[in-house]
């Protein structure tokens, strides 16, 4: 005995429509991973449900960029344009600089240098030379000014005394 036809129409009722929904959906991500395994088949699979939330198979085998690019090859529709390509290639670049700058990084904590050629060692050493000289200049600036504010405030209590002693 099979199951009878239904009329493809939307659901009117919002809880049996929400049921509906869910029991599809859950079905076709089955088909989905089954297809992957049996068929040997790369698949993206993305649902958005009414709600907005995203519900996503994608193949073990692959990842989503590379379905789209092969969909893109495939069909000749344009998926990314100038623009975000633009924006990929300055993310690329931004990664790479960052990544530099944690090497620098650990480089001026001591880790790592023993990488570094001779003079790449120097430009070390004298990046950490001026860091120091700059760090003991401030240094010596608060405590300047720290010995004003302290010489200032006894100062000011000497001065306090004297007039309470009638000086």
């Amino acid at each position: 005995m099979g199951r009878g036809k239904i009329e493809i129409k939307r659901i009117e009722n919002t809880s049996n429509r929400q049921v509906t929904y869910s029991k599809r959906k859950n079905g076709i991500l089955k088909k989905a991973k089954e297809i992957t395994v049996l068929c040997d088949a790369q698949i993206s699979l993305i649902i958005f449900g009414s709600s907005g939330k995203l519900h996503e198979y994608i193949s073990p085998s692959t990842t989503l960029i590379d379905v789209l690019d092969k969909y893109q090859r495939a069909s000749g529709k344009t998926l990314w344009d100038a623009k975000h390509e633009n924006l990929s290639n300055e993310i690329d670049r931004v990664k790479k600089e960052n990544d530099s700058m944690q090497i620098e990084l650990r480089h001026l904590e001591g880790e790592d240098i023993s990488s570094l050629n001779y003079k790449e060692l120097i430009a070390l050493e004298n990046a950490l030379e001026n860091g120091l000289k700059d760090v003991r200049q401030k240094q010596m600036e608060v405590h300047s000014m720290f010995k004003r504010n302290v010489c200032g405030f006894f100062s000011f209590w000497i001065n306090m005394l004297n007039k309470l002693n009638g000086i």
